[in-house]
C-alpha cells in the first residue's frame, strides 16, 4: 500500500458520524480530551493498574513473588520486542483504527484475568505431565504480555501520538493540559482499584474495567478518535494565535522527518531515551512491590498507597510547567531535572522510614521525575525527528522503556530475595542514572542551526 493509498484509507471514514471541520471549535481540543481518556483507559496494563493486584495473584495462584516478577519481566519484554511493529502500524493506518482494536482487546484480556485461577487449574489438568507452577507461569507470562502490550504500549503510544499531531506550535501547551488529567488519573488509580477490590473482590475489579474499556471506551474511540487535522480539512493548531517570534525559542517540530534509522545515530536520541528507560525500570519496580517496600520499612499498605496522591500534585505542578517551558528552552534542560528527580528518589529508598525526611524526599522525586516524563516523552520525538515516522520512532523509544519497565520488578524481586534488602537494587539504578545526569548535558537537538534546543 503505498502513501497516497494509506493516507486515503485512513481519512475515508473521517465524516462518520460526524465531520470534524463541521465543529463549532476546533476539534483538537476534542482530540486532547480523547487522548486523555485514551491514555487513562491504559492503567490496567500500566504498573500501577496491575500492582493492586500482585499479592492477590501470588495467594491465589500458589506463585512466589520472584515468579510473578519473572512473568512480568518476560511478558513485557516481548511485549516491548512487538512496540516497534505497532508504530508502524500506527503509521500506516492511523489512531482511529489502532486504538479501538486494541481497547476491544484489552477490554478481553481483562475479563480472561478476571478469572486466571479456573483458567490455571484448567490448563494444570490438560498439562498434567508438567509441574503445576511451570503450566501456571506459562499463562501469566502470556496474560501480562497482552495486557502490557495493549495496555501501556499500544494505547499509551497511539492516544499521545495522536494528540501531538493536532498541535504545533501549542503542543507544549496541549501536553501539559493532558498530563494534568494523567498524573491524578494514574496517581489515583491505586487507591480507586484498591476500592474496588474492597468491595466487588479483585475478580470483579477486573471484570468491571473490561467492561468499561472493552465495551464503552472502544466505541468512544470510533466516534471521537481522529488522525491528524490536515486529513479532516483542518490545520495544527486551530485558529489559536501563533506565539510571538523568537529567535531563541525552539522549533516546534522538525523541519526534515528522520527516519528511525536516522534518528538512532543521534546521540540525544539514545540519551533520552535511555533516561526515561531508568524511569520506567525504577518507577514500575517500586510500584510493583510497594507494598512489599514499605513493610520492610515497617509501614502498612494503606501508607504505601497514600505516597500517590501527594507525588501526583507535584507530578502536575512540573508537568504543567515543563510543558509551557518545553515551548522556551533545550529540552535537554527538562531531561537533567528528570534524571535529577529519579536520584532524589532512588536516593531516599536507601534511607526509607516512617514518616521521616526519606519518604517525602521520595514523594519529591517521584513527582518531578513523573511529571517531567510525561513531557519528554510526547514533545522530544516530534521536535527532534518530525512526524512522517513519528509512531516506528516513538515507539522504538518506548519500546525501551517498556523493556526497563520489565527489567525493574524482577530486579527489585531478586535483590529482595537474595540480599534481603531493595536498597541495593535501588544503588545500582542510582549509580546508572547518576552517569546518564551528566551525559544530558550534551544530549541536544540535531537539528540546531542557530537556534538550539
Amino acid at each position: 500500500m503505498n502513501q497516497k493509498q494509506q493516507k486515503s484509507f485512513k481519512s475515508r471514514f473521517n465524516g462518520i458520524p460526524f465531520s470534524p471541520s463541521g465543529s463549532p471549535l476546533f476539534y483538537g481540543w476534542i482530540i486532547l480530551l480523547a487522548g486523555t481518556l485514551g491514555v487513562i483507559m491504559s492503567i490496567p496494563g500500566q504498573t500501577m493498574g496491575v500492582s493492586v493486584f500482585t499479592d492477590s495473584l501470588i495467594e491465589v495462584l500458589n506463585i512466589t513473588r520472584d515468579q510473578i516478577s519473572f512473568a512480568y519481566l518476560a511478558g513485557t519484554i516481548i511485549s516491548a520486542l512487538l512496540l516497534r511493529r505497532a508504530g508502524r502500524l500506527y503509521d500506516r493506518f492511523g489512531a482511529r483504527i489502532m486504538a479501538s482494536i486494541t481497547a476491544l482487546l484489552l477490554g478481553f484480556v481483562l475479563f480472561i484475568f478476571s478469572g486466571i485461577d479456573s483458567h490455571a487449574r484448567t490448563m494444570q489438568g490438560i498439562f498434567s505431565d508438567l509441574p503445576p507452577y511451570l503450566v501456571t507461569m506459562a499463562i501469566m507470562i502470556a496474560g501480562f504480555f497482552l495486557l502490557r502490550f495493549l495496555g501501556q504500549g499500544v494505547l499509551t503510544m497511539v492516544s499521545r501520538n495522536m494528540v501531538m499531531k493536532w498541535f504545533d506550535h501549542h503542543r507544549g501547551l496541549a501536553n501539559g493540559l493532558m498530563g494534568v488529567f494523567v498524573s491524578f488519573g494514574f496517581s489515583y488509580s491505586p487507591r480507586a482499584i484498591n476500592q474496588l477490590i474492597m468491595s466487588k473482590g479483585w475478580q470483579g475489579a477486573w471484570l468491571y474495567m473490561a467492561a468499561i474499556i472493552g465495551l464503552l471506551f472502544s466505541v468512544a474511540v470510533l466516534v471521537f478518535f481522529r488522525d491528524n487535522p490536515e486529513e479532516c480539512g483542518l490545520k495544527p493548531d486551530g485558529n489559536l494565535p501563533p506565539l510571538k517570534k523568537n529567535n531563541s525559542k525552539p522549533p516546534a517540530t522538525a523541519e526534515k522527518d528522520y527516519t528511525l534509522g536516522e534518528a538512532r545515530k543521534t546521540y540525544a536520541f539514545w540519551i533520552f531515551t535511555l533516561t526515561l528507560t531508568m524511569f520506567s525500570l525504577f518507577v514500575t519496580a517500586t510500584t510493583f512491590h510497594i507494598v512489599s517496600i514499605f513493610k520492610s520499612a515497617a509501614m502498612s499498605r494503606e501508607e504505601a498507597i497514600a505516597i500517590f496522591l501527594p507525588a501526583s500534585v507535584i507530578s502536575v505542578l512540573f508537568h504543567l510547567f515543563g510543558s509551557w517551558l518545553s515551548d522556551y528552552i533545550r529540552l535537554k534542560y527538562v531531561l537533567i531535572t528528570h534524571a535529577l528527580g529519579l536520584m532524589f528518589s532512588m536516593t531516599a529508598l536507601q534511607f526509607l522510614a516512617p514518616q521521616g525526611f526519606s519518604l517525602w524526599l521520595l514523594i519529591l522525586g517521584n513527582g518531578i521525575a513523573g511529571g517531567t516524563f510525561g513531557v519528554l516523552s510526547s514533545i522530544t520525538w516530534p521536535r527532534f525527528y518530525g512526524l512522517k515516522h513519528l509512531g516506528e520512532i516513538a515507539g522504538y523509544s518506548f519500546a525501551w522503556a517498556v523493556a526497563g519497565s520489565a527489567l525493574g520488578p524482577y530486579l527489585f524481586s531478586i535483590s529482595f530475595s537474595h540480599l534481603g534488602s531493595y536498597r541495593p537494587a535501588a544503588l545500582l539504578c542510582l549509580g546508572i542514572t547518576a552517569i546518564l545526569f551528566l551525559l544530558s548535558f550534551k544530549a541536544d537537538n540535531i537539528n540546531k542551526k542557530k537556534i538550539s534546543d
